[in-house]
Parts: C-alpha cells; sequence; structure tokens
C-alpha cells in the first residue's frame, strides 16, 4: 500500500553534491503547523514515526498525534518509537542472546525454520562489563586483569563468538576496547544512516533515504549518546530484544522539560561538578519519564565530551533523556574521532535539511527553533556552579566540596531513617589496628624486624577509582587529574599503598593521550596505573580489599568510605563492607586518595605533607583551565580514532582470537555454570495466552466481570521502603558461598575461587534466580527489629506456611516452598521502586520467584516496564496511601483485582484479609501503561508475543 504521507519524501543534497532522500518535518509541517514549535528530541522522534508509517502497527493517526504534541497535555497516548539499531553491553547482552538461543532452539523443536529468529536492525554488543580490578598500582595490572578476564569468562565469550556466527546482524566489540558508551560515541554512532532504495518503475537509480541515528541499549547509561544529538535511552534487554527483532519501543508520550543554561563555569569547576548540580535540581524537579532538552546559549558553549557528561546521567536525575541538538560542536567532535568526511557532510545536510541543526537560544539556532514549546523550563547560571560531591549513599544527593568532612560527620551518628548510620559519635576518630605493614620494619628486641600496623579509622578512602562512563569521554577531567597528580608528585605527596586506586579508562584513546601529554607516569607514581577498559569499580567490579582491611572493617562495624568518578554508589554496589560512597571528579578522586579519609576538609586544610614535611593545599596543586585546555588538542585525533577502532576486526586481541565457539544455527546448549537456556519458552505454544495459563492463581468464570489476572490468596514476600534500586532487586557483585546462589555454584563443582560475580552469570538463570533480592544492604520491613530498633540486612523474609507455620528464611528459599504449594506472592514498596541501572534480571527473577504483582508508592521507568515485559503486574498506591499506611506487617493475605479489559492505568482493587480474619478494601492504580503492555501482558511477556509473531503466518507480498 502506498505510504500515508508519500508527499513528505523529499530530496536533499550533501555540499558535495550527493543526492538523497529524506521524510520531511518541515514538508509535513505544513499539513501540521505545530510541528514548528515541537521540542528537537521530538521532532526525531516524529520523523521515526513518519518514516515507518505502514498502516499497520504505525498509522497516520500516530504521526498525527505526535504532530500535535502539546507542552501541558495530559499523557495517554503511546508513541510507537522504530529504531535505527540496538547496542548492548555484556552483562545484559548475554541473557538476551541466551533468549535469541532459547527462541530458535523453540523455533526448531515446532519444526519452524530457526533463521527466522533474527535481529532485524543492526545489534552491536561490547564486551566491558567483566573486567575486575583485581590487580591495581602497577604496570603490568591491565595485563594481569585481562588474563583473569578471560579464564573467568571463557564459556561466555564462546557463547558471545556462537552469536557472531550465528546471526548476520550481531556483532561484537571485543574486551579490552572501552566502556561502551564511549564506543558508542567514538565509533559506532554514524550520525545519520541510509537505507539503498530499488529501481523506479521505469528502471533508473533512485537515491538512498537518509534517516537519523536512533538507538535503544541495555544499560540506562546508553543516554550518553544524547550529548552528540542522537535519540536513544536504556531499556531492558526485555524491551531491546523486541526492538531489534522489529517491534516498535512503545512509551508514553512525554513531557519535555527544558534546561536553560547560560554563563560559564568558573575557573577550577570541572565537568563533573555541573552534572552533579543538574543531577540535584532535576532529581527535585521530578523529571521521572520526560525528555529533559537542553538549550541556551550557555549550553552552545560547552564542549560536546561536557555534554556527553550530563547526558550521561539522566538515569540518575530520573529522565528518559538529557538531549542536546545537533550544531557546529557536534560536527567538531565529529571529525576529531575520524568520522569521514563524507559521513560528517551527510549528517550535517540531513540537519539542516529538516531544519534541526542548531541550539535553540543560542547563535546557531535556525527560524524553525523561535518558538520551542517546552512543558516547563528550568535554569541553571553555569556561574553558580561549584565544586562539588555527591553521596554517600545516591547520586542525586550532592555536597559542595568545603561540606563533605562535616556532612560525613553529621551522618555518622545519624539513625538510618535519616540516611545516616547509626554509629556512636565518640567512635568517629577511634583507630582500628589492622595487620599490614605501611611502614619500613622496626628492629625488634630479639633482632627480628617487627612491622608496624596499619590503624584504620570511619572515614578512611579504601577506594579511589577513575572509572565510569560519565567521566571517562571528558578529556578535560582526565587531563585535570594527570595535571593534578603531576603536581602532587612533585610537591612530594603520596597515596598510602592499601588504598586500592584503579584507573580504567573509556577507550583506549585516553591512554594515548594521557601517554603524549606526559601524564600518565605521574598518575602511576600516586597508585593510578592502568587497570582495565571498561566499567569497573562503578558497577561493583572493584574487586575485593585485603582480607585485613574487610576484618578489621566487620569486626568493628566500620564506615569506611570509596571515592570514585563513578555515577552510582547505591549502597553495597561499589564494595559490600564500603558504606560510604561518594562520587566526585577525576582530580578530586587523586585528592582524596593522597588525602586518605573524607573528615579531611580539603578547602581548609592540606591534602597531606609534601618534601620536608610542608603542608600542601589543594590550590597548590589544582591545575587551571588555561593549563587543561592547553593539553585538549592531544585528545582529538581522528587518524588515532580511525587507526584504533579498525583493530576491533583486524586485532582484537590474542586473548580472543584464541575463544572458540560452537557453529550452526541453533546453539548446543552444553553442560554450564555460565550459560543454561533460559525456562521461559519452556511451555511456550503458538496459542496465544498459552504460556500465561494459570499463572497467577486465579481464574475468571465463564461471564465473569472479574479479570482473568487477578491475584487471590497471595502471601507478602517483602515490605520494602524507598528507593529500592534494581541492584537491591537484581544479582549483582560478589557471589557469597553463604547464599543460595553460592551454595548451588558449590553443588555443582564450583570452587569459590571461581564463583566470579552476578553479572558474569546473568546467562544462568539458576544462579540469577538465587541472587534476586539477595542483595546485602537490602531491609526486608517486614522481618522484626532487632532490640536497638535497625533493621537485619541481606535478603531474607518471613515465611506464612499454608498450615499457619512461621519461618524466617531466605527470599529465595521462601519463594521455593511457596511455589510448591501453589500460593502466589507479592511485594510491596515506598517511593522509587526499581531506580538504577536498566537490569532486565531485577524482573526476571521476580517473575521466576513467583512474585504475581509489585505495589508500590512509585516506579522508575525502565523497571515499570520490564515488569510489564515479564507478565508482573506493577501497581500504585493513590497518592498519600502507603503499605505502612494500610498497616500491613506481612502476615496477611492479599488479593488483588485489576479492571477487567486491563485499561491502562486503570483502577485495581486490593483486599486486605488480616490474620483475626478482618478485611479491608483499598483501590490501587495499575501502572500497565499502554495498550501495547496490556498485550504483552496478556501473551506472557513481551518474549512469546514476539515469538508469537516471528513465527506466525509471514505477511505476502502482492504483485504491483
Amino acid at each position: 500500500m502506498p505510504h500515508a504521507f508519500a508527499s513528505t519524501l523529499r530530496p536533499f543534497e550533501t555540499a558535495s553534491g550527493k543526492a538523497g532522500q529524506l521524510y520531511s518535518l518541515p514538508h509535513l509541517a505544513r499539513q501540521f503547523p505545530n510541528i514548528r514549535r515541537l521540542p528537537l528530541s521530538l521532532r526525531i522522534v516524529l520523523e521515526s514515526v513518519l518514516r515507518n508509517c505502514d498502516g499497520r502497527k504505525l498509522t497516520p493517526s500516530h504521526v498525527a498525534q505526535l504532530a500535535n504534541w502539546q507542552p501541558q497535555a495530559e499523557r495517554t497516548a503511546e508513541i510507537p518509537f522504530v529504531v535505527s539499531r540496538v547496542v548492548l553491553q555484556d552483562f545484559t547482552g548475554v541473557p538476551l542472546l541466551a533468549d535469541l538461543a532459547a527462541m530458535r532452539s523453540t523455533a526448531a523443536a515446532l519444526g519452524a525454520d530457526p533463521a527466522r529468529i533474527e535481529p532485524l536492525v543492526p545489534v552491536d554488543l561490547v564486551v566491558d562489563h567483566s573486567i575486575m580490578v583485581d590487580e591495581y598500582g602497577h604496570k603490568n595490572s591491565l595485563d594481569l586483569n585481562m588474563k583473569l578476564e578471560f579464564q573467568r569468562n571463557r564459556e561466555r565469550y564462546e557463547f558471545m563468538k556462537w552469536g557472531m556466527q550465528a546471526f548476520d546482524t550481531f556483532g561484537v566489540v571485543p574486551p579490552g576496547f572501552g566502556i561502551v558508551h564511549q564506543v558508542n560515541l567514538e565509533f559506532l554512532a554514524r550520525g545519520v544512516h541510509k537505507a539503498k532504495q530499488p529501481r523506479a518503475a521505469d528502471g533508473s537509480k533512485q537515491a538512498a533515504i537518509y534517516y537519523p541515528d536512533t538507538l535503544v541499549g541495555t544499560d540506562s547509561h546508553t543516554t550518553m549518546i544524547n550529548g552528540i544529538g542522537v535519540v536513544g535511552w536504556g531499556v531492558g534487554g526485555i524491551e531491546a530484544e523486541a526492538a531489534m527483532l522489529g517491534q516498535p519501543v512503545y512509551f508514553l508520550t512525554p513531557d519535555v522539560v527544558g534546561f536553560e543554561l547560560t554563563g560559564a563555569l568558573c575557573e577550577g569547576v570541572t565537568a563533573t561538578d555541573l552534572v552533579l548540580r543538574v543531577t540535584e535540581m532535576l532529581r527535585a524537579e521530578k523529571v521521572v519519564g520526560s525528555f529533559v532538552e537542553f538549550f541556551g546559549e550557555g549550553t552552545e558553549n560547552l564542549a560536546l565530551p561536557d555534554r556527553a557528561t550530563i547526558a550521561n546521567m539522566a538515569p540518575e536525575y530520573g529522565a528518559t533523556m538529557g538531549f542536546f541538538p545537533v550544531d557546529e560542536r557536534t560536527l567538531d567532535y565529529f571529525k576529531g574521532t575520524g568520522r569521514t568526511k563524507a559521513e560528517i557532510e551527510a549528517f550535517e545536510a540531513y540537519f539542516r535539511a529538516q531544519g534541526l541543526f542548531g541550539l535553540p537560544g543560542g547563535k546557531s539556532a535556525s527560524s524553525e527553533m523561535k518558538d520551542i514549546a517546552y512543558t516547563r523550563v528550568v535554569k541553571l547560571d553555569l556561574r553558580d556552579v561549584t565544586p562539588s560531591l555527591a553521596g554517600p549513599k545516591r547520586p542525586q544527593d550532592r555536597i559542595e566540596l568545603g561540606h563533605v568532612a562535616d556532612k560525613f560527620t553529621e551522618l555518622f551518628s545519624l539513625p538510618g531513617t535519616a540516611n545516616g548510620f547509626n554509629k556512636d559519635a565518640a567512635t568517629l576518630h577511634t583507630l582500628y589496628p589492622a595487620p599490614l605493614a605501611v611502614a619500613a620494619d622496626k628492629p625488634a628486641k630479639n633482632g627480628k624486624a617487627e612491622p608496624t600496623p596499619l590503624l584504620v579509622q570511619n572515614g578512611d578512602v579504601l577506594i579511589a577509582a577513575i572509572t565510569s562512563c560519565t567521566n571517562t569521554s571528558n578529556p578535560s577531567v582526565l587531563l585535570a587529574a594527570g595535571l593534578l597528580a603531576k603536581k602532587a608528585v612533585k610537591a612530594g605527596l603520596t597515596v598510602a599503598p592499601h588504598i586500592k586506586t584503579s584507573l580504567a579508562p573509556g577507550s583506549r584513546i585516553v591512554t594515548e593521550y594521557l601517554q603524549e601529554t606526559g601524564l600518565l607516569p605521574y598518575l602511576e607514581k600516586l597508585g593510578f596505573s592502568l587497570a582495565g577498559y571498561g566499567c569497573t569499580t562503578c558497577i561493583g567490579n572493584a574487586g575485593d580489599l585485603a582480607p585485613e582491611l574487610n576484618a578489621v572493617i566487620t569486626e568493628n562495624d566500620l564506615v569506611c568510605a570509596a571515592v570514585l568518578s563513578g555515577n552510582r554508589n547505591f549502597e553495597a554496589r561499589i564494595h559490600p563492607n564500603l558504606k560510604a560512597n561518594f562520587l566526585a571528579s577525576p582530580p578530586l578522586v587523586v585528592a582524596y586518595a593522597i588525602a586518605g579519609n573524607v573528615t579531611r576538609d580539603l578547602m581548609t586544610q592540606p591534602v597531606g605533607q609534601g618534601k620536608g614535611g610542608k603542608d600542601v593545599y589543594l590550590g597548590d596543586i589544582w591545575p587551571s583551565s588555561d593549563e587543561i585546555y592547553k593539553l585538549l588538542k592531544f585528545a582529538m585525533n581522528g587518524k588515532a580514532f580511525r587507526a584504533n577502532y579498525a583493530k576491533v576486526k583486524s586485532e582484537p586481541g590474542k586473548l580472543w582470537e584464541k575463544i572458540k565457539g560452537v557453529s550452526g544455527q541453533t546453539y548446543t546448549w552444553p553442560a554450564s555454570t555460565y550459560i543454561a537456556k533460559p525456562p521461559f519458552f519452556d511451555t511456550f505454544a503458538m496459542e496465544k495466552g498459552a504460556a500465561r495459563a494459570d499463572s497467577t492463581g486465579a481464574k475468571a468464570s465463564k461471564g465473569s466481570k472479574v479479570s482473568a489476572e487477578a491475584v487471590q490468596g497471595a502471601r507478602i514476600m517483602a515490605l520494602f521502603g524507598d528507593s529500592i534500586t534494581t541492584d537491591h532487586i537484581s544479582p549483582a557483585g560478589n557471589i557469597k558461598e553463604s547464599s543460595p546462589a553460592g551454595q548451588w555454584l558449590v553443588a555443582n563443582g564450583v570452587q569459590k575461587a571461581d564463583f566470579n560475580s552476578y553479572g558474569a552469570r546473568r546467562g544462568n538463570h539458576e544462579v540469577m534466580v538465587r541472587g534476586t533480592f539477595a542483595n546485602v544492604r537490602i531491609k526486608n520491613l517486614m522481618v522484626p527489629p532487632k532490640e536497638d530498633g535497625s533493621r537485619e540486612e541481606g535478603g531474607v523474609t518471613v515465611y506464612q506456611g499454608p498450615s499457619g507455620e512461621v519461618e524466617k528464611l531466605s527470599i529465595f528459599d521462601a519463594a521455593t516452598r511457596y511455589q510448591t504449594a501453589g500460593i502466589p506472592t507479592l511485594v510491596f514498596a515506598g517511593e522509587e521502586y526499581g531506580t538504577g541501572s536498566s537490569r532486565d534480571w531485577a524482573a526476571k527473577g521476580t517473575q521466576l520467584l513467583g512474585i504475581k504483582a509489585v505495589v508500590a508508592q512509585s516506579f522508575e521507568r525502565i523497571h515499570r516496564s520490564n515488569l510489564v515485559g515479564m507478565g508482573v503486574l506493577p501497581l500504585q498506591f493513590k497518592a498519600g496511601e502507603s503499605w505502612k499506611s494500610l498497616g500491613l506487617t506481612g502476615n496477611e493475605t492479599i488479593s488483588i483485582v485489576p479492571d477487567a479489559d486491563l485499561t491502562p492505568q486503570s483502577e485495581a482493587q486490593l483486599l486486605v484479609t488480616r490474620a483475626d480474619g478482618t478485611q479491608t478494601r483499598h483501590t490501587l492504580l495499575l501502572r500497565i501503561d499502554t495498550p501495547v503492555e496490556v498485550d504483552y501482558y496478556r501473551a506472557g511477556g513481551i518474549l512469546p508475543f514476539v515469538l508469537r509473531q516471528l513465527l506466525g503466518p509471514q505477511p505476502v507480498s502482492l504483485p504491483k
């Protein structure tokens, strides 16, 4: 059938005269004048809806609805967004590949062609999450860490090699090239794509159709790509899988919050300081589910890496995106990172032809940007930004540098309900000996050498890491760290050897410019040797501390610290024994490593003592903006970028080349504790809804208006407070030997030394389901408090047996008993349930534990969507209500009856039956937000829904 908006297909030309075609937004604006007021991010989404308008999944009404977007309208309509590509990191990519492999196995078992399961858009997996900082502080740390990485992950990498040969559109960037988001910025993002067209009816050649680069990624920080004008955000692997198999990404029409920047940053203020201020402001503005679009002359003055730093932190301030439009600085970045002249010309010509080139409110703004309507506008004068850290538990809790010591001291003795550590203030500076030598051995009376013991106290910095995608794309802060290290070394400052220091850049290019500028040796001198290229400390891959340090911390319940240039600092994420974790710019990471304790005020007290015992202050070693600027030229070398990324295919590394995978269209599923066939298709049948048979413990009688999705007679698995993150829910970090997952590994012949991390074992559901809700810092409030009022930490619950038995068990063991007895379970929680990384196992594990519903005061965007995608009902309390206001204690029996038609965002009934038999009824909001989510849920989840479509009757091409 002809395209409903065929007249919008218009020609355009690059500066060199190369012809192309595009679906013209300015032309569409003749029919829908409101387009001229749309924020630029929405216009790019509109282009996708327009171009892919096929009359089936995307209809003319979808185009009209988005073209007529109003800034303050009620948000009820969904947008079907077809993306240009999908990007994965290996922790989330491996289970996604396992799902694809299971789909192929299922197809083969049903007698269908397994090759019908094939990504329909390009998919790139960047292996960046598997490196751990086992070795640190010496020149061969990288080599040793990578060898350990390959030893631990051989089975996973063999599986990836199978995927590379099995799927035509699936590519892998091997370990050691960098963090997925920086590789995405520097290499994978092309600006615009083009689709070749068949010859016209008269046989003449037709120009290719160009369209903008858009994507979803299986890491919440995929938003970093927004810094170069690419629309994209993080989704769970569940949603990404559907996107790569031809499904649009459906999302509610968003508010678009304009963020106007004015002025310029003051001397000594870094991009990290700016992003912490923006995160604090936007989290307070409650922009969850919104697009944030930056504009204004202050935005125009920001270097591209600074924009990417801000865009990266969108998950921390809660937005779907933190979008920066395309302008001259974007083109400069493309040139500096080695894109070809033809690519850059097409990129610029396309965006100019669409009226999308330039920053609103800046000198580059075009006439199409004069009257943009935002839902609301937030303003920040860059001159008001000050040096800051964030923490000690959340990225939005910004603290000005001069207040860090006082804030830590205050929190030390505050109760946990006030975000404190509930410690006796008198013990803050008590010294505790750890049996580690810290000085030259002193002769003892018997003539034998005696080591001087290390004395540890609260507030001591034990991990100092230059890491994370937030900062490692930003040469200004990395060069600042190198310059500070150089000045510190020359002043005679050192870092104590027991502090775990590491440098884990976002790409090899960082090492090149640190070497070319002569700064790397100074970082190494302070212990910041190259430890790996990848996402290390920020995701819990810091490696362990010395056993002596772990012992002194746990025996004395110390509150010690990590300082990292990361974007996440949730409890137990960095290291299970470090309770205080602070986000900081790379130069401040180095400064705090030298200072050694966060109770030292770096604004008024010396960082340390240098040569001759002289006090050295932060101002003495802080680099000037001029010093940094003079070195920036080394960071943008297009030739170096092209040479580096050419090695992805030509020189992927000897360790990678030695990995051999099986061949064939379907995977053979060899015995492995890393990769196992996921159970999500075990009951699959082509009939719609077959996978959901009796899945909720409730059936509707014929003619009944009670929803077939009602949950009857459920028990409560957990009562949680606010800010339960996907780190708390999803298995992450180290696997304890005493945990259900650890016990399963031992039973399957795995030694403790070979446990690896939960993240590395995401391809095995047996490990992951046992680690769901097993975080060492999670607090299930249905477990009674201790005598001192504190709460037990860890994944435990109070099991309420069918015969009246009550027993404290691990959540996994309780779930196993409930499932055996056929009893459904559910979870209650507070505000911001599911914040953090887009971990699909947070939803997959919830489903496999038999949890049928989650009732919270509010949800973070990605996790809510993932719950629906796995067939778990998300429900929300009405304003002012909570499980606490309902007086729940955990021994109640619960029934939930949603609207019979599962109408998106309709009311659902909550029936509470207490232990004494009394009942109360309450109204909840069903957080199935869109019609397509209803389809996903009723199909048993998004995966069986997509599989039925792929294996169903194929559309017949009619003769033209």
